[in-house]
């Protein structure tokens, strides 16, 4: 089986190291933000027209997948949310063929 997954998971640590951060200055924070080429500051005109966008709510179902789909996406946390944003992509891409073949 080519494809089968090998049950090691990356040893790479994700998110933020706390520990680290809690014990950094203010001046130490500032600096590695920016330092960060993917940081960039934001001020009032950024937040100008800003709205807060409430989440939707998710409806519990029950759906049957491919084995080695459903094995592919749990590989890393969230798979879920991805599997929901990957279908409302697929959902937006067509939605407008569906406004083209409604009945008059």
């Amino acid at each position: 089986m080519k494809d089968a997954p090998t049950g090691k998971k990356s040893k790479v640590k994700r998110g933020t190291d706390w520990e680290r951060l809690r014990h950094m200055s203010d001046a130490e924070i500032r600096a590695a933000v920016a330092a960060d080429p993917d940081a960039h500051p934001t001020g009032e005109a950024f937040w100008g027209d800003a709205e807060v966008v409430m989440p939707r709510r998710k409806e519990v179902i029950t759906i049957r997948l491919d084995a080695d789909l459903l094995a592919w996406f749990r590989q890393q946390p969230g798979y879920q949310t991805r599997i929901n944003a990957i279908l409302r992509t697929f959902m937006k891409a067509h939605a407008h063929k569906k406004d083209q073949h409604a009945p008059a």
